[in-house]
């Protein structure tokens, strides 16, 4: 009986080690959940890229498939970036803004000398040629989210209580980068980037009293701005009633809600778009979810919606179990991008917005964006699972100590 006694302890204490196997188990659900939400989306990209642009890209090239040949190469070299980052300890990133944000301030300052930057639509935005050029200021979203994840994961929240630990060093940099992308001219970048800076510094805890007064500065800045060129004047004008003008400053507004009502409920089918055919400039960048919402319908543009609205839960959740600070502001700051700049896109789209020029992350045309994006992706993945396997770690250690 004695014996028998004593084996009984053994298997209770058994048991509790059990229970944190199965978390352990589970520990990287959340970054198989952004892994499969991100695929998704590239891959519904990569699908709606073949479609709206085939038609112009057969007119213009003579090849329906130009544009996404070369959306699926950059989505494989955004793909070896996601799976790199994924599996980078991310704490090894810490100080990378730091020497990131001058390579990015440099690279902003080229694009505006003539003859070194791409002109394109009446934008310098571009460095390269040909298939290898790219957005600095796509770089630039990346870098600020690297820069101020380091800067408050170091800052006391009672600190950020004066003033002076609140503006700086965030002022200085946030501004300089809004200026530099705005002289291109980028609206819808220079908002966004704006709008990451303010959504961070709210996550670091800084007092409303001072978020309130410089985000009502900075919108100030941008109307003034928005109102201080012709046509992005007539972009606001337009926003405001898109009929008065319809065949010129409305006709983007227009076609697009046209072809978001084409679609119905389920769609005219994939490949069926009647607006693609010229009707929507830019149907395979910035009006890419029109192009969906007609093809693929209400199901499908609720579909786009929910993934987006999945990452960002995840990445609030990530951010959350982020097993340090650095961790928990880089993931709220990647989060807030993606996030936002979706709501920028799709917001032009539906004429709830004035039309930036932002496109849909993950899903437009571009290569920058897509592998900046995706990079960006996994790195918030990686997150996930460090902070999903610290937690399973600590809850085994206290049913070993039970």
């Amino acid at each position: 009986m004695a014996s028998r006694s004593q084996a009984l302890p053994r298997k209770t204490a058994a048991k509790p080690r059990s229970d944190a196997t199965a978390v352990a188990k589970r520990r990287d659900q959340p970054a198989a959940l952004l892994m499969v939400s991100t695929g998704a989306l590239v891959l519904l990209g990569l699908i709606m890229i073949l479609s709206a642009s085939s038609v112009s890209s057969f007119a213009t090239y003579g090849s329906s498939f130009l544009y996404f040949n070369k959306q699926l190469l950059w989505a494989g070299i955004g793909l070896v970036g996601f799976i790199f980052f994924s599996r980078f300890d991310y704490r090894r990133l810490k100080k990378k803004g730091y020497a990131l944000l001058p390579v990015v301030g440099v690279l902003l300052l080229a694009v505006l000398i003539p003859g070194v930057g791409i002109v394109a639509g009446g934008s310098a935005r571009w460095l390269g040629a040909g298939p290898l050029a790219f957005q600095p200021s796509e770089l630039a979203k990346l870098a600020l989210v690297l820069f101020l994840a380091d800067v408050f994961s170091r800052k006391k929240e009672s600190t950020l209580r004066d003033v002076r630990h609140t503006l700086l060093p965030f002022a200085p940099v946030v501004g300089l980068l809004t200026l530099l992308v705005m002289m291109q001219p980028d609206m819808g970048t220079t908002l966004l980037i704006g709008a990451i800076g303010l959504g961070m510094l709210f996550v670091a805890g800084a007092p409303l009293r001072f978020i309130v007064p410089i985000g009502a500065s900075s919108l100030g800045l941008a109307a003034t701005a928005a109102l201080s060129a012709d046509y992005r004047r007539e972009r606001v004008l337009a926003f405001m009633d898109p009929w008065a003008d319809p065949l010129n400053t409305g006709y983007h507004t227009i076609q697009s809600l046209i072809a978001l009502g084409s679609g119905g409920w389920l769609g005219v089918g994939l490949g069926a778009s009647r607006q693609k055919w010229s009707y929507i400039p830019n149907a395979h960048t910035d009006f890419i979810f029109s192009i969906l919402g007609e093809e693929m319908g209400l199901l499908g543009t609720l579909t786009v919606l929910g993934l987006f609205a999945f990452i960002v839960y995840l990445g609030i959740r990530t951010a959350r179990q982020a097993r340090d600070r650095f961790g928990m502001f880089v993931a709220s700051g990647i989060t807030i991008w993606i996030g936002v700049q979706a709501m920028i896109n799709i917001g032009a789209v539906t004429a709830t917005m004035p039309i930036t020029g932002v496109p849909l992350p993950l899903v437009s045309f571009g290569g920058s964006s897509l592998v900046v994006s995706l990079v960006a992706m996994g790195m918030l993945t990686n997150i996930a699972r460090q902070g999903r396997r610290a937690r399973a770690q600590m809850k085994a250690r206290r049913s070993e100590k039970a």
